[in-house]
C-alpha cells in the first residue's frame, strides 16, 4: 500500500467504508441545497445560460476528482487535502485547507437546516421553522454517533432517494420536451441570454458549490478498505453528480421559464406543480427533504473527521481526536455541529436571507479544498517517482497540466465572485485572517512546547 500519511496519527477508525458507501457519502453531501434549492439563484443571475455555468463546473469538478482520487489513492486518511497541504506544500497550506473546509461545512449544516424547515412549510406553512430544524438537527447528530459502517448503509440509501428521483426527473423531463408536450424555454424570456454573454461566470458561484462534495471521498478515504475501493469511488462520484446535475439543469430550464425559479421552494417542485401532475409535487417536496437531510448528514461525518484529524496531528485541542465505542469521534460530531446553532439563529433573526448567507459563507471554506489540493497535486507529480505512479488504483488522465488548469480556473473564479459580492469579499478575507492567526498561534504554542 503507498504511504498513507498519517494513517498513524488517525489510528482507532474502522475501515469499513465500501466504493458504493463512500460515493453515497459524497453523493449525498452534494445533491443538496447547493442543486435543489441553490439552483434557484444561479438560474436567476444567468437565465437558460446556467446550463454553461454547470457544464465549466463540471470540467472544474473533473480536475478536482482526477487531482484528489490520485492523492487520496496514495494517501488515505481523513485529513485528506490537509495530509496533502503538510506534504508537498507547507504547514500553513495545510492547516488552512483543513480549518476553512472544517469551518465551511460545518456551517453549511446549517443552510441543510434551513432548507429542510422551508421544504416542511410546503406541508405545514403554520409551523415555525426553527422548530423543525431543532428536530431535523437532533436527529442527524444521533446518526453520526454510531458505527461508520452503519453509518455508510444509512447514508448509502438515504442519499440514493435523491439520485433515483432526481434522475426519474431527467427522464420525465426529457420526455415532455422531444414529445411536444411542453415547448422548451430556453428562448423564451428574454433568449439564452438574458442576462448578457457573462452572465453564466456570475452563476459559477453556486454551480460550484452544487459540485461541491467530491472532496468527501478524499475524507472519507481514511476509513475505506483499500485504495482500489477509494479509486472506484472516486469515478463512480464525479460520473454520478455530472450526469445528475447537467441533467436536470439541462430540463429544469427547459420546462420552466427561468423567470419563475424562486427561493421561497424548490425548482423541481415548481415543475412538478406546474405541469399539473396529481401528487408530484408532494412526492419531490419529500425528495428534496430528504436530500437537504442527506446532505446534513454528511456534512456532520465529514467535517467531524476533519477535526478528528486536525486533533490527531496537533492542529486541535486532543480531546477531539478521542473515539467512542463505535469508532465515531464524539466529542468533534458535537463541535462540528456549530452550523445547526448558525442555523437556528439565522432563522430567528434573518429568516429571508438565511440560506444565501450561510451559501456564501461556507464557499470559499470549501473551494479553498480545492485549491490546495491542486496545488499539491502539481508538486506530487513533479516529486513522487514513475513506479509509485504506474502502481496507484486511480492516476490522472489530465497529469500536472489538468491541474494547472484546474487552478487558474478557480483563482479567476475566486476574484470575480470577489469582484460581483463585497459578502464573498468579506468573508473570504475573514477567513483568511482568522486562520493565518490561528495557524500562527498554534504553531507558536507547539514550538514552546516542544
Amino acid at each position: 500500500m503507498p504511504d498513507s500519511g498519517n494513517r498513524k496519527e488517525e489510528q482507532g477508525l474502522r475501515h469499513e467504508l465500501s466504493a458504493g458507501q463512500m460515493a453515497m457519502v459524497a453523493v449525498g453531501g452534494s445533491i443538496g441545497t447547493g442543486l435543489l434549492l441553490g439552483s434557484a439563484s444561479a438560474i436567476g443571475l444567468a437565465g437558460p445560460a446556467v446550463i454553461l455555468s454547470f457544464v465549466l463546473a463540471a470540467f472544474i469538478n473533473f480536475t478536482v476528482a482526477c487531482a484528489l482520487g490520485e492523492l487520496a489513492c496514495a494517501h488515505p486518511a481523513a485529513g485528506s487535502f490537509g495530509v496533502y497541504g503538510d506534504l508537498y506544500l507547507n504547514d500553513w497550506a495545510g492547516f488552512l485547507s483543513r480549518g476553512g473546509y472544517w469551518a465551511a461545512i460545518a456551517v453549511s449544516i446549517g443552510a441543510e437546516m434551513v432548507a429542510a424547515a422551508v421544504y416542511m412549510a410546503y406541508w405545514f406553512p403554520r409551523v415555525p421553522a426553527i422548530v423543525w430544524a431543532g428536530l431535523f438537527s437532533l436527529g442527524v447528530l444521533l446518526v453520526n454517533l454510531i458505527d461508520v459502517g452503519e453509518y455508510g448503509r444509512f447514508e448509502f440509501w438515504f442519499a440514493m432517494v435523491k439520485v433515483v428521483t432526481i434522475a426519474a426527473f431527467v427522464v420525465l423531463g426529457a420526455i415532455l420536451l422531444f414529445s411536444g408536450r411542453v415547448p422548451p424555454q430556453y428562448n423564451s424570456q428574454g433568449g439564452f441570454f438574458p442576462m448578457g454573454v457573462l452572465a453564466p461566470f456570475l452563476a459559477m458561484t453556486f454551480a460550484i458549490y452544487a459540485f461541491g462534495g467530491i472532496e468527501f471521498v478524499a475524507v472519507s478515504s481514511g476509513e475505506a478498505r483499500s485504495p482500489e475501493e477509494i479509486a472506484k469511488a472516486t469515478r463512480i462520484t464525479f460520473a454520478m453528480l455530472t450526469t445528475v446535475y447537467l441533467g436536470a439543469m439541462v430540463v429544469l430550464v427547459g420546462v420552466m421559464p427561468w423567470n419563475r425559479a424562486g427561493v421561497s421552494e424548490s425548482p423541481f417542485v415548481t415543475v412538478f406543480r406546474t405541469m399539473n401532475i396529481p401528487g408530484a409535487s408532494h412526492l419531490m417536496n419529500f425528495v428534496v427533504l430528504t436530500a437537504a437531510l442527506s446532505g446534513a448528514n454528511a456534512a456532520l461525518y465529514v467535517s467531524s473527521r476533519m477535526l478528528f484529524s486536525m486533533a490527531r496531528t496537533g492542529w486541535a485541542p486532543r480531546r477531539l481526536g478521542q473515539l467512542n465505542a463505535h469508532g465515531s469521534p464524539k466529542l468533534a460530531v458535537l463541535v462540528s455541529s456549530y452550523g445547526i446553532l448558525v442555523a437556528l439563529a439565522l432563522e430567528k433573526w434573518a429568516p429571508r436571507n438565511a440560506f444565501e448567507f450561510i451559501l456564501r459563507a461556507a464557499f470559499f471554506g470549501m473551494i479553498l479544498s480545492w485549491v490546495v489540493s491542486l496545488a499539491a497535486h502539481v508538486s506530487f507529480r513533479r516529486r513522487a517517482n514513475v513506479d509509485l505512479i504506474r502502481n496507484l488504483p486511480l492516476r490522472s488522465p489530465l497529469g500536472v497540466g489538468g491541474s494547472i488548469i484546474g487552478f487558474t480556473v478557480i483563482c479567476a473564479v475566486i476574484l470575480k465572485g470577489w469582484y460581483d459580492s463585497r459578502v464573498n469579499l468579506i468573508s473570504a478575507v475573514l477567513y483568511l485572517l482568522l486562520l493565518t492567526a490561528a495557524w500562527a498561534t498554534i504553531k507558536f504554542s507547539r514550538r514552546t512546547r516542544g
